[in-house]
């Protein structure tokens, strides 16, 4: 390897033989700047070098992906301290995106937290976490269960900087009580003599100033010594330079036998102190608030749990259980983690998942979930998932890594937080020009006071605050109404939606279909339920299994099947005891080439009547037809009704026949239909959407949903579906409502119109207070307490979504 070229390692995923190896190894190779590369189909990794001048480590990663692989990533999430301001955030994410093996890293403010996406072969934690220290800041690495942690750190240093202000209070009020008595309209007020002696309000500032401001000055300090500036440096320059010109003052008055002395501003600097420290403290204590939602979630988790090992009973932490343990739950008692009930009968409480009141019973054989409530029976459990594996846990991860990214919305903040303090600093120091010598010439307290004023009237705290704090509480509000947003800028993207798109089964209908009509043609109607409900048997599909069901409920024995195939959008194809067996739509028997003409009639008459109607084949002739139904939720209709007032355009696509998918949709309160989609059709039909200018949402439950929800604008997976459908989505929700799709977009907007609310502040804030106090129409004390308040403010407007209700 030249000196002109680097070398990187790149771990891929989705390689199966040789020839992908080779594959991978010729697009790279045809690369511009790729002098070679070689891929290890063991190790499933690629070696390449190349030449930075004409290529990158993104574009090799672009061109694998392009070529239909994976390119493998790590991520790791950081807790950060030290940051003050945005200028502090930006500067860490500008750091450490620059860092080389780092993909992408967003650094959330309110949260204190970094989330790093880093390639392990090119970095490790160990160097991202020294890069944050090298910036100034201290970094930790985020541990699972820590939070309650966090949470203790947290109220310890507000118990420290609550300390911090009573003693800066109780040393500042003298001064500030000197300076208030010189006013006019207070010159009533008794001022003892000895608080205008200029080395008592020394004595009395001092203290204020290097003790309870140190953390400005170290702020500041780790900030220039890193070539950027932050909140602390406007601070220190803002209070330094009051301080030490009111003590150049104080010097100069010795000797000076009751000559006219200049004016001190002893009181300017320490009450700037105190009023930014109680400021910060406040800040702290919303921010507490803001990440509410996540302690509620964790505090649902049991504690512990009764297992049984080696035929011993013992009560051990719920970390501890392991996946095959059998958990004794008693009445009364959480279900500490996921499992299959191995014995017992009882009614559990599942509000916390799904948001319905109504107990559901469960018997040996059925799923339970962590954290919910058994009422009034004994079961043995065993564990299938436990620690972060746990629905609890997973609903936990999802909602902390939303709080933890950012939306796009946020791009106006983070580009002005970057030059915003050295701009402010620009405007102190022609303000001081202009005082000094144009407005008041030759005045220099006066000047200095309005250069003060400006340094501590601006607030890059507030555009920092703006957005993080409102995605915190507006996901984590979601959240609780079982909606959960996998990113901010998910959460944004709602607000602009226009169309609605729903599948049909297990969407806008319960998804548990019945068998309601049999038509049996030339053969036994036993015969023919054994048979079709034989075929039936291997397939997962809902109107599938409502047949087996059904048949089953008839205590008719069923057939051992042979073969077994599944033709999406057309039906099954099985050996049934011999017998080649079809079941299906009319398209399979239009691709075998059978006529269905004397059922024709009948089956139309069920489809309009909102039953789908299937056809079934046994030797190549038609044998029968059987019908199911499947009713709407109760909420459908009223979620409808509720989309459309919000001026939402809502379609029902199915894969059903259009009388069966129009009967349903009419229920149901829904104008617009596509019927007859084909599962990999739904996506295109999105596609056709969005190439009309529609900003489009896909709502389903099945795997044949995935690839439509991950086309989408925004795909929203029912959570009582699978788990294909969740992973493929944007937003899971938990409640299986369609009522969840008008409370999720809902959400979105009041959030997106919080966060320009706190944006819009932030920036008018700084765009008015920093010619207001340019001019001297304010005080540097009244401009120190104004700044604490708009960042306060934010926090606090963003906390307001906490008790959204919908």
């Amino acid at each position: 390897m030249s000196a002109k070229t680097a070398e990187a390692t790149v771990a891929i995923s989705g390689m199966t033989c040789a020839a992908c190896a080779l594959r991978i190894e010729k697009g790279l190779g045809k690369m511009e700047g790729v002098e070679t590369a070689n891929v290890n189909l063991a190790l499933e990794k690629s070696t390449v070098v190349f030449d930075p001048t004409k290529t990158n480590i993104d574009d090799i990663r672009s061109k694998i992906e392009s070529l239909g692989y994976g390119v493998v990533t790590d991520k790791v999430e950081l807790n950060i301290s030290g940051m003050t301001c945005a200028a502090c955030s930006t500067r860490i994410e500008k750091g450490l995106n620059k860092t080389a093996g780092v993909l992408k890293a967003n650094v959330n403010l309110a949260m204190e937290t970094a989330t790093v996406e880093y390639d392990s072969s090119q970095v490790s934690v160990t160097d991202i976490i020294q890069k944050v220290e090298k910036l100034g800041y201290q970094a930790t690495r985020k541990e699972e269960g820590k939070e309650e942690e966090k949470v203790d750190r947290r109220q310890e240093e507000i118990k420290r900087q609550t300390r911090k202000f009573w003693i800066s209070a109780i040393l500042s009020l003298p001064l500030l009580w000197s300076m208030v008595s010189h006013f006019s309209f207070t010159s009533f007020i008794w001022l003892p003599e000895i608080l205008m002696n200029p080395w008592v309000q020394l004595a009395l500032a001092t203290p204020v100033q290097f003790i309870i401001g140190a953390q400005f000055y170290v702020g500041a300090f780790k900030a220039l010594r890193n070539k950027s500036a932050n909140m602390d440096v406007l601070v220190a320059l803002g209070t330094s330079a009051a301080y030490f010109y009111s003590l150049w003052v104080a010097i100069n008055s010795i000797g000076a036998h009751g000559g006219h002395m200049l004016e001190l501003y002893f009181e300017t600097s320490a009450v700037l102190i105190t009023l930014i420290v109680l400021g910060k403290l406040f800040e702290m204590k919303a921010k507490g608030r803001s990440s509410e939602a996540i302690r509620k979630l964790m505090g649902l988790q049991a504690k512990t749990a009764v297992v049984v090992r080696d035929g011993v009973e013992m009560t051990i932490p719920v970390e501890e259980v392991r996946l095959g343990d059998v958990v004794h739950v008693k009445p009364g008692d959480k279900v500490p983690v996921d499992g299959i009930v191995m014995e017992g009968q009882s009614a559990v409480d599942e509000s916390m998942l799904t948001g319905e009141s109504i107990p559901v019973d469960k018997a040996a054989g059925d799923t339970v979930i962590g954290a919910t409530l058994n009422k009034n029976g004994f079961l043995k459990v065993q564990a299938t998932k436990v620690g972060k594996e746990t629905a609890l846990a997973q609903i936990i991860k999802v909602v902390e890594e939303a709080q933890g990214t950012k939306a796009p919305i946020q791009r106006v903040a983070d580009s002005i937080s970057g030059i915003f303090v050295p701009i402010v600093v620009g405007i102190a120091i022609l303000t001081f020009l202009i005082w000094y010598f144009f407005v008041i010439p030759g005045n220099f307290g006066e000047a200095l006071e309005k250069a003060i004023a400006v340094l501590v009237i601006a607030c890059p705290c507030a555009l920092g605050l703006a957005t993080p704090t409102s995605i915190m509480a507006g996901s984590g509000r979601a959240a609780e109404l079982g909606i959960l947003f996998k990113g901010g800028e998910h959460l944004e993207t709602a607000h602009h939606l226009d169309t609605i798109v729903l599948d049909k089964t297990g969407t806008v209908t319960k998804g548990e279909p019945e068998l309601t009509d049999v038509i049996n043609i030339d053969i036994e109607e036993q015969e023919l339920l054994s048979l079709v409900g034989a075929a039936e048997k291997n397939s997962e599909h809902p109107l599938a299994q409502a047949i087996v069901r059904g048949i089953a409920d008839k205590g008719i024995t069923l057939s051992d099947t042979g073969s077994f195939e599944a033709i999406p959008g057309f039906g099954i194809r099985a050996t049934v005891a011999g017998k080649e067996v079809l079941v299906g739509t009319r398209r399979l028997l239009e691709k075998h080439q059978i006529s269905y003409q004397a059922v024709s009639d009948t089956m139309l008459a069920l489809e309009r009547s909102g039953k789908t109607a299937m056809l079934a084949v046994v030797e190549g002739k038609l044998a029968g037809l059987i019908a199911v139904a499947d009713t709407i939720k109760p909420t459908s209709k009223q979620a409808v009704q509720r989309m459309k007032a919000m001026g939402l355009t809502v379609i029902m696509m199915t894969g059903d026949n259009r009388q069966t998918a129009e009967a349903i949709a009419r229920e149901a309160g829904i104008d617009h239909v596509i019927a007859e989609v084909l599962p990999e059709g739904k996506a295109a039909e999105v596609k056709k959407l969005q190439e009309q200018g529609k900003k489009v949402a896909m709502v389903g439950d099945g795997i044949n949903d995935a690839p439509a929800l991950a086309t989408a604008d925004v795909g929203m997976a029912i959570g009582t579906g699978t788990d294909v459908a969740m992973e493929a989505a944007d937003i899971t929700l938990m409640r299986g409502e369609l009522t969840s799709v008008a409370d999720a977009i809902e959400m979105s907007k009041l959030t997106i119109r919080n966060i320009k609310q706190n944006l819009f502040w932030a920036l008018a804030y700084n765009t008015l207070g920093i010619p207001i106090a340019a001019i001297g129409f304010l005080a540097p004390w009244l401009a120190g307490a104004a700044m604490a308040f708009s960042s306060v403010s934010v926090v606090l407007n963003a906390l307001r979504l906490q008790r959204v209700k919908l």
